[in-house]
């Protein structure tokens, strides 16, 4: 089931890639820093939602706690590719965890968070637990 997890994230990051740079080339200039942010916030917790909910019902059945265990792989893997990808681009520590301040209307820390629940929230949806 871990190794299935693993291949359902996967497109995710491309996703979150995909919609960071919309929002750069066009939410920011048409609403601002202050919207954008929220708003694409918004909409890769959408994207996560959608591609859980038709992937993980091939993970099969399971325990509770399995997909809780897959949230939290989710958020491991997640931040720790944000990391090195931050880092490959030279942006520093301190700058990457600014992402995680929820006043400056970045709602990264919700992202990852509801990434982390969202395997659980579907297969409850989808009966599979």
């Amino acid at each position: 089931m871990i190794k299935k997890s693993i291949l359902i994230w996967l497109p995710i990051i491309p996703l979150a890639i995909l919609n960071g740079g919309l929002r750069d080339m066009f939410l920011t200039p048409w609403l601002g820093e202050s919207y954008s942010r929220p708003i694409s916030g918004f909409i890769l917790c959408l994207l996560i939602f959608v591609v859980s909910l038709i992937f993980i019902p091939r993970i099969g059945k399971g325990e509770e706690k399995t997909y809780w265990k897959i949230g939290v792989l989710w958020i491991v893997l997640t931040i720790i590719v944000e990391m090195i990808l931050g880092l490959i681009m030279g942006i520093s520590f301190r700058e990457m965890l600014k992402a995680y301040d929820i006043t400056t209307g970045n709602l990264w820390l919700i992202v990852v968070l509801f990434m982390g629940i969202t395997p659980w929230l579907v297969a409850k949806i989808r009966r599979i637990i």
